[in-house]
Order: structure tokens, then sequence, then C-alpha cells
């Protein structure tokens, strides 16, 4: 006769791996929609050099069939480069339906303008019938359904829903802890300021600057390195405004966000060159504070980005 403590041990010895597939199904909120996991994906694709860098700071490599818009638009480091070393970039920009079909994806990583725009071809809606289920950047969420401000919540967020998507919990949870940590740390160093800098974000374009709103991540970053960004009253994401519109708020400093076939350089040249902007505290003072494209937009690098812009502000603090 068995004993029922060996029963047991016998019972888990030969239990199905189905059974040790953790906490599935898994019910994922990603923008208004809920997606429903049975299972961790097998072959994922990301959008963009943000959301991919996501991927590989959870240990997904794995799980990648492959990668889309990265070297289309300029905005890779040679650093993740590296790391994606026999993960094929399938699209050099957005990705069609048939190239994600062709590479058997099961699920794709990306945003609205970050490898999906609205009433495209490649949507949710599009790739449901096909089995490719999609997970949403929460910050682009603000181009299909009302939402708050963008945050670092955001970031925790994705990070967090990838981690119960991928069964990566524990590594989501160590990458949160991590940021916070820094970001408490630069709180402490620049101290309390009852009037925080004012600061324009200059993606690009020259007619009109192409700039961030309240609901795209500078505005998170900046606020978070004890500025304001200029443009938080614009309820809108990436968007383009004015440049009197810049001129009435007159920014102490502008961020530069580095990336494409124009320089970060060449940008500051352009902004030095237009005499309706001489006037700008930011632009006599010469005071431009340049960030990466990843570190712009929400990931990984955000914390990076938010020290560099704190350094910027506020350089005693950061001279001790």
């Amino acid at each position: 006769m068995i004993r029922p403590f060996l029963s047991a041990f016998l019972a888990l010895l030969f239990v199905s791996p189905e059974a040790h597939a953790g906490h599935y199904p898994v019910t994922i909120q990603s923008c208004n929609r809920e997606v429903v996991f049975q299972h961790a994906p097998e072959h994922a694709v990301s959008n963009d050099v943000n959301l991919t860098e996501m991927m590989l700071a959870l240990g997904l490599k794995s799980r990648m069939a492959g990668y889309t818009g990265i070297s289309g638009w300029n905005t890779g480091n040679e650093a993740m480069r590296a790391q994606l070393k026999g993960v094929p970039e399938l699209a050099r920009q957005y990705p069609s339906v048939e190239v994600l079909v062709n590479a058997r994806v099961d699920f794709y990583f990306a945003g609205w303008n970050y490898g999906m725009q609205v009433g495209g071809p490649v949507t949710p809606a599009t790739l449901a019938p096909l089995g490719i289920a999609v997970y949403e950047l929460s910050e682009s969420c603000a181009h299909v359904m009302r939402r708050p401000a963008a945050s670092f919540d955001d970031v925790y967020n994705d990070l967090r829903n990838l981690g119960r998507i991928f069964d990566a919990d524990a590594q989501a949870s160590t990458l949160i802890h991590g940021m916070q940590k820094r970001l408490a740390t630069v709180t402490q160093r620049i101290g309390p300021n009852t009037t925080p800098p004012r600061v324009f974000v200059y993606d690009s374009g020259e007619d009109k600057p192409f700039t961030a709103g309240n609901l795209a991540m500078p505005t998170a970053l900046i606020k978070a390195a004890g500025g304001r960004n200029v443009m938080d009253d614009v309820q809108q994401s990436w968007t383009r405004v004015s440049w009197e519109s810049v001129v009435a708020r007159n920014p102490q400093a502008i961020v530069i966000v580095d990336y494409g076939a124009v320089t970060a350089a060449q940008k500051i040249r352009f902004l030095l060159d237009q005499p309706a902007l001489l006037n700008l505290d930011a632009i006599r003072d010469r005071r431009f504070i340049v960030i990466p494209y990843d570190g712009a937009t929400p990931g990984i690098r955000n914390v990076a980005a938010v020290e560099t812009i704190a350094n910027a502000l506020y350089p005693k603090a950061y001279a001790q």
C-alpha cells in the first residue's frame, strides 16, 4: 500500500508539463481591450527600439521570432543590436500583415504610432483572426481612448503585463524596483523646487515643431527631473504646434530627441539660426539637453533620460 505522502510525491513527479504552465490563462488589459493568453507566446515580434529593449531586458530573446521598425528610423543602438544577434529584423519600418503571418508570429508588441496606425492594415482587430495577439504600449493608448497624462506608471504597467504574459514576473519586478530606486535618488538629489524650470521638447520639424504634449512620455520625464514641459497644457501625445506658441511659453531649456537622419547637432544649429527664437531663454543660454529616442519614448531607458535632464537643469546638485 502506498503511503499518502508517497502518493502525493509521485503525483507531483509525474504531473503533465501543462500543469506547470504557471498562472495561465491570464487576462491582460491592453488599452480598451482585454486579451486572454492561454500560454506564453513562442513567436513574438516587437516594434521599435524602446519596445524591443523591454523584451530583451525581461530575458525574452528566445521567445522572439523577430523585431521591426528599428533600422528604418535610425533609432537603434549598437549594444542592443549585439543583444539581438540571431534575431531577424522582419521590417525596417512598420510591418505588413503578410510579414507577420509568414514569420508565424503569435504575439505582436506594438503601439499606436509605434508599429500600428488607427485605420491601418495592422491593428489588433486585423491580427486577431490570424491568431496573433497584440499588446499595446500603454502611452500610445491616448490615440484610441481617453487617458490621463503619461507617467512612469505606464512603463511599469507595460513591464508588469509583459511579465504576466511571458511568465517573467520576477524579472519585471526587478526592473521596476531598479527604476524606482534610481528615480528616488534623482528626487532626493535635486530637492524641492517651487518653480520648476520651463522645458520644451524638440523632436523635429521646421515649419512647425513636432513636440511632446501632456500625453507623451517626455512630460513625465521632465517632471521627474524637476522641470515642467511648457506644452503640458496640450492634451495630445506627440503633436505639432506653432513656433509662436513656443515663443509665448519662453522655455528655459530645450530637450532634443536624437534620432533619424538629422543629427542632434543639426537640430540645435537650426534652432539657433531662427530669428524668431533669439530671445528665448533657452536659446540665449544655449541650454540644450540631448536624449536618445529610446530615452524619450516609454521603456527601460527613461530613467537615464531623467538623470540627464536633471543634471542639466540642476548642475549644482550634480556637481557635488
